[in-house]
């Protein structure tokens, strides 16, 4: 009995496949490491069904190996977050593959789009990091071509994990498991080590992940170019961000507003951890999938917080006992140069902070003013909350400065 026999029930017909894409020569909907990636339709036993035809193009380097690797990966898996291979055909030299359409398509599509909110991307990435050894079995699938064109969306735009074809499987009952292969994934994404050194691990798929965890942050891919010419990969210039404390300058800015400072800080923190030079420093999948638990819960119960608080008068935050405390915007303008650059000193979550002096209790004294941004995701909430905390620590040595 041949190891095809297993495979035997998914084969279809070329002529199939040709009907469905028109002989191929409508305009693919994508191209991948595979090939072209065609849209059509397949009579199936449940009825008609939309599909999605991946046409080996053996140019871009892969082949028969790849095309089997696939089919032998995902005709036995089963999961909601995997692209479900449906089919597959190999006639003369046509090697097809057919999955499950995604009606959304990928996700690079949607990361400098406003339409995709914060909370819409933890939830994709989480169904991204749910997939995690689906079966609980003794294997362990290290994919090697993390990225955000492979993660596709469906019409409730939930992740569908795509494109095994370079994947290699390992022991999944050990600590630490290695292989020693030839270097494989996408410029970018790949993790340094693993391409400096062969040597493969399940780190190296966080590092991917970590990668597209920025990029769904900052709205944007991981490498750039400038009329299809490769200038830099930015994941370096988004590490020094998050050291300098400066993620205000690299995140999304559509999105901004929307992130709730705890949630952007639990966020950023995990994925600084997934791209850690050194691949023992950083976290396994189930810590990830813990901390973006956390991020979303910050940002779901900032958002009810916030619809509480714009229900509530203005008036009802203007407590007489704060009265003292207030100066006059004119004053502040005044002392800062009207937020000049020179008087600039840092950046937080609450926004800029600007030094300059001020008349306290008669005397001449240097003073900082912390001046809200909400693009950065906090607001009235947080601005009255630090009032009422630092005055009732120390009334007479704490000056929290009202910008009208």
């Amino acid at each position: 009995m041949s190891y095809m026999d297993d495979f035997r029930h998914l084969e279809i017909q070329l002529e199939d496949v040709k009907a469905a894409t028109n002989n191929f020569s409508d305009n693919p909907i994508g191209t991948g490491g595979f090939g072209a990636v065609y849209k059509g339709e397949l009579l199936l036993p449940k009825g008609r069904r939309t599909v999605a035809f991946k046409r080996l193009d053996r140019h871009y380097g892969q082949g028969d190996v790849e095309f089997w690797k696939e089919i032998t990966m995902l005709s036995g898996l089963s999961h909601e977050n995997l692209a479900s291979l449906l089919h597959f055909c190999r006639e003369g030299d046509e090697r097809i593959l057919v999955y499950e359409y995604a009606y959304r398509r990928s996700l690079d599509r949607y990361l400098d789009k406003a339409s995709l909110t914060w909370t819409q991307r933890l939830r994709i990435y989480l169904d991204k990091a749910n997939l995690h050894d689906p079966r609980k079995t003794q294997r362990r699938v290290l994919h090697r071509d993390i990225k955000s064109s492979n993660i596709l969306l469906d019409d409730k735009w939930t992740a569908k994990v795509s494109d095994f074809g370079l994947s290699k499987i390992s022991p999944a009952n050990q600590t630490r498991s290695y292989l020693v292969s030839n270097v494989a994934g996408t410029f970018g994404y790949c993790d340094p080590a693993y391409h400096e050194t062969g040597i493969l691990s399940k780190e190296c798929d966080v590092y991917s992940f970590g990668v597209v965890l920025f990029e769904i942050m900052c709205g944007r891919l991981c490498c750039e170019y400038d009329k299809g010419k490769f200038i830099c990969i930015l994941v370096q210039r988004w590490k020094n961000h998050y050291d300098e404390d400066r993620l205000d300058d690299i995140i999304f800015p559509d999105i901004k507003q929307q992130i709730s400072q705890e949630s952007l800080s639990t966020f950023a923190a995990i994925a600084k951890r997934c791209i850690n030079r050194d691949p023992k420093e950083r976290p396994n999948m189930d810590e990830v999938v813990k901390e973006l638990e956390v991020a979303l819960d910050h940002q779901q119960n900032s958002k009810q917080h916030e619809a509480k608080v714009a229900k509530t008068p203005p008036h009802r935050f203007i407590d007489e006992e704060f009265d003292h405390l207030k100066v006059p915007l004119e004053v502040i303008l005044l002392a800062t140069d009207k937020f000049s650059e020179e008087k600039l000193i840092g950046r937080g979550g609450f926004g800029h902070v600007y030094k300059g002096e001020l008349s306290l209790a008669g005397e001449q004294s240097m003073a900082c003013f912390k001046r809200l941004d909400r693009r950065l995701g906090q607001g009235v909430a947080e601005f009255l909350k630090v009032i009422s905390l630092h005055s009732k620590l120390d009334l007479n040595s704490k000056r929290i400065l009202k910008k009208r």
